[in-house]
């Protein structure tokens, strides 16, 4: 029951990971998780990358970030705040630590990774044993019938970004969609403009409707206060981009 991020280079190959930051750097989700941890004396984000969010609220507080990417964890450790935190290699069904927290995050469509229901399952279990009795989780995940993914071609995707060694780079992406199980696969393309240089790479991600995951998260004993379309905290409507759950235990 691992996430996909487990076996994907995107995020387990140096080579690779060292691109992450400049595709997502800090944005609307760690601004609206900074506000809510303000409260919380300990926080576990779930899937952390890089550790950009951990890394920015670990000198106030016990802040643990998990993530099955050890290259991913690799740059974590070394951003500014890093060596305040906790770093733990692991998927996001697997973690079992004796600790409770006041806030457990997962951002950036992290929970998308998880491919199948046992693995979805496997998760919110995570988020309910690490709970404290007050404590509240939030996590995102994109509306399937936004179809967000249709907008990752190669004419519609291509940015340029700026990497402090290498100079400017070049990504794209491309897309297909698994009409049978709903799966997309996209590719990843870094191409540095200097020397031609490539790096791509393969990723999987899952899309749930919103019932579904209505039920998902009262079977695991857990409860929604909120539901947002945003991380700027728009209402969450059929139409919303996303779908992201805030709460606790029932």
């Amino acid at each position: 029951m691992t996430d996909s991020t487990s076996k994907d280079r995107l995020y387990q190959d140096p080579a690779l990971a060292q691109f992450y930051d400049l595709n997502n750097g800090w944005g609307d989700a760690q601004t609206f998780c900074v506000g809510l941890a303000q409260d919380a004396k300990s926080v576990l984000d779930l899937g952390c990358g890089t550790g950009m969010l951990v890394a920015a609220i670990a000198p106030d507080r016990e802040a643990v970030g998990a993530d099955p990417a050890a290259a991913m964890l690799e740059i974590a450790r070394t951003r500014p705040g890093g060596d305040q935190a906790t770093w733990i290699e692991a998927d996001a069904g697997a973690l079992r630590l004796e600790q409770r927290f006041d806030l457990i995050v997962m951002t950036g469509n992290a929970f998308q990774t998880l491919l199948s229901e046992d693995a979805q399952r496997a998760a919110l279990a995570t988020i309910a044993h690490h709970l404290t009795p007050q404590g509240r989780f939030i996590f995102d995940t994109r509306n399937p019938e936004d179809e967000d993914w249709r907008t990752w071609t190669p004419e519609a995707s291509l940015r340029h970004l700026a990497h402090p060694r290498l100079g400017r780079i070049d990504a794209w992406n491309d897309v297909a969609r698994d009409t049978a199980t709903g799966i997309v696969t996209y590719q990843t393309h870094y191409r540095v403009a200097q020397s031609g240089q490539m790096f791509s790479a393969a990723s999987q991600i899952a899309f749930t409707a919103r019932d579904r995951l209505c039920a998902m998260l009262a079977d695991a004993g857990l409860r929604v206060d909120h539901w947002y379309g945003d991380w700027l905290g728009s209402p969450c409507t059929e139409v919303s981009a996303s779908f992201i759950p805030l709460g606790g235990l029932q």
